[in-house]
């Protein structure tokens, strides 16, 4: 599939630096630093309530940091609404499908050009010419990432009717008709069997492979993360407690024994 068609420049850097995130006087997230390279794959990963969502909540502007810091392309993302994010090339998917079931894939794609489409209120209600023509070249570039995405066939299918696992990949294709330059992936390949897991990360592989664009995961399929992450983070109680390769990490005892137990190190001995 060609690059990105909107104008915008590459990847860039995310920086996340001593974010900290409090509810009703919970800390959710505690002072967490990481660094996603452009044109990388970086996984979130950590034990049920370890405050991944959360993380990416504050990335993608659902909740707002108490303290600290998180800078995207030089712009700082704090401060800024969900839309306002999304116009920088921020993308993301949820942990549940949220698609319109009843409309056709090309539809549920089409939603994701909204960002890009110049043609105002009216002119778009009254099918000028300019507006007709702008739709035609968007439709046109959502056919081809449902290509990219092995959803070509399916263009007229209502989402509904679709596997569980290929309604997953239109979510995802729905992301990148944002053109994003990083794309926030919540557990892709949650729910899924062995095969559908299997085309999910191939074709997350392929996008940053492909496209170039950055990749940020939250995903429980260890197997899944190894194979893919460049550099993962790992999330314990809201509190970074590793951060590396995957070789460092899965070797890490603070990491072990978060999954395992603290008791786990004294077995091995």
């Amino acid at each position: 599939m060609p690059g990105s068609r909107d104008g915008t420049s590459g990847p860039a850097l995310l920086e996340v630096r001593e974010v900290t995130v409090r509810f009703a006087g919970l800390t959710a997230l505690s002072e967490v630093s990481f660094t996603v390279a452009p044109g990388s794959v970086h996984a979130v990963i950590g034990p049920n309530g370890a405050g991944k969502s959360t993380c990416f909540n504050v990335l993608s502007g659902v909740y707002r940091a108490a303290s600290g810091s998180v800078r995207f392309a030089g712009a700082e993302l704090t401060a800024l609404a969900p839309h306002r994010i999304a116009a920088l090339g921020v993308a993301r998917t949820f942990q549940n499908i949220a698609l319109s079931g009843h409309q056709p894939v090309i539809d549920n794609l089409m939603l994701g050009r909204h960002r890009l489409t110049r043609a105002g209120f009216v002119s778009s209600g009254l099918r000028l010419p300019a507006a007709r023509r702008e739709w035609a070249r968007h439709r046109e570039r959502a056919a081809e990432i449902a290509e990219f995405a092995g959803l070509g066939g399916l263009l007229g299918t209502p989402v509904g009717l679709l596997p569980y696992g290929v309604r997953k990949r239109v979510e995802l294709a729905r992301a990148l008709c944002m053109e994003p330059r990083l794309l926030l992936l919540d557990e892709p390949v949650a729910g899924m069997n062995a095969g559908e897991r299997a085309e999910m990360a191939g074709l997350i592989a392929e996008v940053r492979r492909g496209l170039g664009i950055s990749v940020l995961l939250v995903e429980h399929d260890m197997g899944m993360v190894m194979r893919l992450a460049d550099r993962i983070t790992v999330l314990d109680f809201g509190r970074r407690i590793a951060d590396g390769t995957p070789g460092q990490v899965q070797d890490d005892p603070e990491v072990i024994r978060a999954y395992l137990g603290p008791s786990a190190d004294q077995e091995d001995k």
